[in-house]
C-alpha cells in the first residue's frame, strides 16, 4: 500500500451508504448475503474472539418476526399503527441478526460489542458495494422476550447488535456530514 489516501472506490462506497427505507420485491440472492457476511467476520476484535454470530431469517421466521412486531406496536399505539408497521415490514425482502456473544468479562463485553458494530458496518458497506441496501434496526422488537425466543437463544448467552433489514433501494435518500473541522480536536 504505498498511497496515502483511500482508494476512490472504497471512499465513494462509504460516502455513498445510506440507511434504506424503502425496498425493491426481489430479494438478493443467498449467496451474496454470505459473502457479505464473510466481509463482516472481518472486522477487528480484540483478542481475536470474533463474537458476532448471525441469524438469517427465512419465510417462516420472517414472518414470526413480523407478527412479534406487529403486536408490540398494537400494544403501544393501536391497531392503525400495527396494520401500516405490519404491511411496511412484510414488504422487506430480506431479513438477518447480528447478536454478540457474551463474557462474563464486562469490558471482554465492551471490546466484543464494539467489534460487533464493526463487523454490521463491513456487512453494510460490502452489500451497499453490490447495490443492496440495509436498515440496523435496534427498535423495541430487538430487545422483547419473544426476539431472543426466535432465535432460540438462552438467556444471558448472547446480546443482540442489532435487526438488518435488507434488500435493493427503492429510493436512496441524500445525506450529508459535517465538514471534518467541527469533529475534530488536535492536541500537541
Amino acid at each position: 500500500m504505498s498511497d496515502t489516501t483511500p482508494s476512490a472506490a472504497v471512499a465513494d462506497v462509504i460516502r455513498q451508504r445510506r440507511t434504506i427505507e424503502n425496498f425493491r420485491a426481489d430479494r438478493p440472492p443467498h449467496e451474496v448475503i454470505l459473502q457479505a457476511i464473510e466481509l463482516a467476520c472481518w472486522a477487528p476484535n480484540h483478542k481475536h474472539t470474533e463474537p458476532w454470530r448471525f441469524h438469517l431469517l427465512g419465510p417462516e421466521s420472517s414472518a414470526q418476526l413480523i407478527a412479534l412486531n406487529t403486536r408490540l406496536v398494537r400494544e403501544k399505539k393501536g391497531d392503525e399503527a400495527a396494520q401500516k408497521k405490519q404491511q411496511r415490514w412484510s414488504q422487506i425482502p430480506g431479513w438477518l441478526v447480528m447478536t454478540c456473544v457474551l463474557s462474563e468479562d464486562p469490558l471482554r463485553s465492551e471490546e466484543d460489542y464494539a467489534a460487533c458494530c464493526c463487523a454490521a458496518q463491513n456487512l453494510s458497506l460490502a452489500l451497499w458495494s453490490l447495490g443492496i441496501g440495509v436498515k440496523w434496526s435496534t427498535g423495541e422488537v430487538t430487545r422483547s422476550e419473544g426476539f431472543a425466543q426466535l432465535l432460540g437463544l438462552t438467556p444471558g448467552t448472547r446480546k443482540i447488535v442489532g435487526l438488518f433489514a435488507y434488500g435493493y433501494p427503492q429510493t436512496i435518500p441524500q445525506s450529508r456530514r459535517r465538514p471534518v473541522a467541527e469533529v475534530i480536536e488536535e492536541y500537541p
